[in-house]
């Protein structure tokens, strides 16, 4: 079934056709909606609200840009909003440095280390890990982080330097990293296609 069949299909609610959408792209967004949250079943919260809304509002979609991309900022937004509505954004943690990181390697991390690295991010507090995910994974910048979160932009910046260092010591903890660098860059490369 060709994209502009499952678009079609979904909009006239044709139960086949959502069940392929579904299928196609489910797996790539539980792991966005895996990243921002606490846990596998509130992941999965996260990727069934925001499937409805895909679901719901498949008819607003205008074809410009990718439709994947288009499917990916719901599901952002709806982890957004799931952190929101059960006030699991509040976590945060005071660190006394900040500095940032790079990996031993100077290219993209390796699968095995991008794996590595992204376990590591969920370990951090949930504010620390949204806004990082946010800024360096999904490419929004402060400003708009702020407007979604309901925080100051200054707010972002300083969750995101504090998520930087937070995660710097725990890549270095578990020897995915040897010794704190200059570059943060890599971390994009995390950044699901």
């Amino acid at each position: 079934m060709t994209e502009q069949a499952i678009i079609a299909g979904c909009i006239h609610n044709d139960a086949a056709a959502q069940r392929e959408l579904y299928n196609r792209y489910s797996p790539k967004m539980l792991s966005v909606c895996y990243r921002f949250a606490q846990s596998r079943e509130d992941a999965e919260d996260m990727l069934q609200e925001g499937f409805i809304k895909v679901f719901t509002q498949v008819h607003t979609f205008q074809n410009k840009g990718a439709f994947e991309g288009w499917i990916r900022r719901i599901i952002v937004h709806t982890c957004i909003n799931f952190l929101k509505k059960y006030k699991k954004f509040s976590d945060s943690v005071d660190l006394d440095h900040a500095s940032t990181l790079q990996v031993k390697e100077e290219t993209v991390p390796s699968i095995m280390q991008a794996r590595q690295i992204t376990e590591c991010i969920r370990l951090l507090p949930v504010g620390y890990k949204t806004v990082l995910n946010l800024y360096a994974l999904e490419g929004y910048s402060h400003r708009e982080i702020g407007l979604m979160l309901d925080i100051e932009e200054s707010t972002s910046r300083s969750q995101y330097t504090r998520a930087k260092a937070m995660l710097e010591t725990i890549l270095i903890k578990k020897k995915i990293i040897d010794t704190p660098k200059q570059d943060f860059q890599w971390l994009a490369a995390l950044r699901k296609p």
